[in-house]
């Protein structure tokens, strides 16, 4: 015990909670937006479930080390391409993403909302918010453990960060949630994130592999833009200010 908690495990736990956060950030975004279409009293438990839905599922597939590393090996071919069962996941939760962040993106910019305050918040509604939460939780899950399983040598050292992660996650669900939504422009920006995830999970479900540190990069670059642009306007809406009130 000792030996699994000794200095290069505290290293390996530090690195790869960090890592679990980062690859949780487009989880809680999509949870963010996919629950603000309930009702605001509804809005904090569905994102709490889906929260932790992503934490038991994710454990779940930790103890199931060797069906994941089987999903990795191919067992068919496409024109000449090797399939394995972890493409036919990314493809399809890719697919899912694009066709979701696009309907997002389309529902917020060209759709009649003048009923939008009509909109029922009954038990079908919730389910449909948790079968969506559940559908990507799989898939950024898959992708998280099998970075956990590169990562740590040790069960109980990728259980950790998991836990810590999504503790994180949980904390911070519920300011992100209220910020997007506070946001409009915030808003469109993430589902421009989840469509290029979307359009990444893609292609790597299709044999091509794409640096996820770039593509990070520019995502984190992107929202500091937007938030330099929040400031802005907020300071010239200030009283006295140029343009102010």
């Amino acid at each position: 015990m000792t030996d699994a908690w000794g200095g290069d495990a505290l290293v390996s736990l530090l690195t790869l909670t960090v890592m679990e956060i980062v690859l949780g950030i487009d989880n809680v975004v999509f949870i963010a937006i996919i629950t603000g279409r309930l009702p605001a009293a509804q809005q904090p438990l569905a994102r709490r479930l889906g929260i932790g839905l992503a934490l038991v599922i994710r454990i779940g597939l930790l103890f199931a080390i060797s069906w994941i590393m089987g999903l990795t090996r191919p067992f068919m071919q496409v024109l000449g391409h090797p399939v394995s069962g972890r493409d036919l996941i990314l493809l399809g939760g890719g697919f899912f993403l694009i066709g979701k962040a696009t309907w997002e993106i389309y529902d917020k910019l060209e759709a009649d909302h003048a009923a939008a305050g009509q909109r029922g918040g009954g038990r079908g509604r919730f389910l449909a918010v948790l079968v969506q939460i559940l559908i990507l939780d799989i898939v950024f899950s898959l992708d998280s453990v099998i970075t956990a399983v590169g990562m740590a040598n040790h069960l109980s050292i990728m259980v950790m960060a998991m836990v810590i992660a999504m503790v994180v996650m949980l904390v911070s669900a519920n300011p992100i949630g209220g910020f997007v939504e506070r946001h409009p422009s915030v808003k469109i920006l993430a589902l421009s994130f989840l469509l290029l995830i979307g359009v990444m999970l893609v292609a790597e479900g299709m044999g091509s592999h794409m640096e996820k540190g770039y593509i990070y990069a520019a995502m984190a670059f992107s929202l500091f833009v937007e938030l330099l642009n929040l400031r802005y306007r907020t300071a010239r809406r200030a009283p006295g200010r140029p343009g102010g009130h």
